[in-house]
């Protein structure tokens, strides 16, 4: 479906057509139909499928129509990336009309907070903010949402893994009950469903599927000890010079900055990023690896979900996610808009169980890899964890290897493809 199918104004589809857009994606096509009649909505699609854009133009569309006074649309985020990234977005969409957006996020000094004092009090039309700021200056008793006529949660699901179920609904309750409500989630756990009956009426439901990683992602996993993790990103780095853009993803920021120090010794082109930088570091960080200055990226999961960063070559799980519709999210900063990727994971011993439930998930699409000569042998896949997840009667079968060899302990038959 095209863009100009959907009756927006003239100047939102010259905004579009100069951003180069011409084709609405599945959640696109979806949700801006109800959105511009005003309905309540829960969309359920994974990162890189087009949602920023699904509930940002019928908004831009709806104020063009409306003229608001004061704040019409407030957009609650998970983290200071993502509503830096959304207001970006606006921006672009908003170019050639008369609408203003402002961020609110937590980390900035005196002069950010007076910024965001000003655009909170002045009525900018659109705020997209972090909970936990928002909820600072809405206590200070000077914040007037009146005016609100759109509420959007965007990354609901990881707001409430963060905390945050309080201070959304402290938030909610400075609001009009009049109103429209999107809430947007990458997955809809029960506490999701209990978050949506508490904030939106009579919604309607739009689901994308978020199973399945994009085609042109090359995916692979490595068995390794901890100890030849950094070894084998070193190996993988190197062995790739034509990659211009690598994330590494890693479960805590200590090894965020142990992994930096040793691709650093090693002079490629590192930078890292986590709670332990400030505000101002990360925005730089991320603006060089944006512009391709810095080549490879080390991060904390801050950066799985949300964070429109184009032409991604390779992402590395130095850990294995917690949970499999991470692996999706970290995944999906590769292969964008139907272009191509590489993804691999490291798994160790502990990490077998987890790593099972992803290919579960993702269904067979991830190569088992033999390590590199010079790192040395990792852990064999344990047959008998996977097979305690792969089937209620226990019969878990190996996979084998991207040559076809058997990678586990006992010699087993390959899965058959008809079960």
């Amino acid at each position: 479906m095209k863009f100009s199918e959907f009756g927006l104004d003239e100047q939102i589809l010259e905004a579009i057509h100069y951003a180069g857009f011409e084709e609405a994606t599945p959640i696109q096509e979806k949700a801006i139909p109800h959105i511009l009649q005003n309905k309540d909505l829960i969309g359920c699609a994974q990162t890189g499928t087009g949602k920023t854009a699904a509930f940002i133009l019928p908004v831009l569309e709806q104020i063009k129509r409306e003229k608001p006074t004061g704040t019409s649309t407030l957009i609650i985020v998970p983290t200071r990336e993502l509503a830096l990234q959304i207001n970006n977005q606006i921006k672009g969409m908003a170019y050639f009309t008369d609408a203003h957006s402002e961020t609110v996020y937590g980390g900035g000094g005196a002069n950010d907070w007076d910024k965001e004092k000003k655009a909170l009090t002045n009525g900018t039309d659109i705020i997209v903010a972090t909970p936990g700021k928002l909820l600072a200056h809405l206590k200070m008793g000077y914040v007037k949402f009146t005016d609100v006529r759109h509420l959007i949660l965007d990354e609901a699901d990881r707001m409430l893994d963060m905390g945050f179920h309080e201070d959304i609904m402290a938030i909610v309750k400075n609001l009009p009950e009049k109103r429209q409500n999107l809430l947007f989630s990458a997955t809809m756990p029960p506490k999701i469903r209990t978050l949506a009956k508490a904030i939106l009426t009579d919604p309607e439901e739009i689901s994308i599927s978020i199973s399945k990683t994009a085609s042109g992602v090359t995916q692979a996993a490595y068995c390794v000890h901890d100890d030849q993790k950094e070894a084998i990103v070193e190996h993988i780095v190197t062995e790739r010079p034509d990659y211009d853009s690598i994330i590494i993803f890693c479960s805590r920021k200590n090894k965020v900055a142990g992994l930096v120090r040793r691709l650093q010794k090693k002079n490629l082109d590192t930078a890292g990023i986590s709670s332990d930088y400030e505000q101002k570091e990360r925005e730089e960080v991320l603006m060089k690896f944006r512009s391709k200055r810095t080549r490879v990226l080390v991060a904390t999961d801050v950066l799985s979900r949300g964070i429109d960063i184009q032409d991604i070559s390779l992402v590395i799980n130095f850990d294995v996610p917690n949970a499999p519709e991470d692996y999706v999210h970290r995944v999906g900063r590769t292969a964008r808009a139907n272009t191509k990727g590489e993804a691999i994971t490291l798994i160790n011993k502990d990490d077998m169980r987890k790593f099972n439930r992803i290919e579960r998930l993702v269904g067979p699409v991830i190569e088992m890899k033999e390590n590199p000569e010079a790192i040395g042998k990792g852990p064999e896949y344990n047959v008998n964890q996977r097979s305690n997840n792969r089937n209620s009667k226990g019969k878990g079968k190996g996979r084998p290897s991207g040559k076809g060899k058997p990678h586990w302990k006992k010699k087993r038959k390959p899965d058959n493809p008809k079960q």
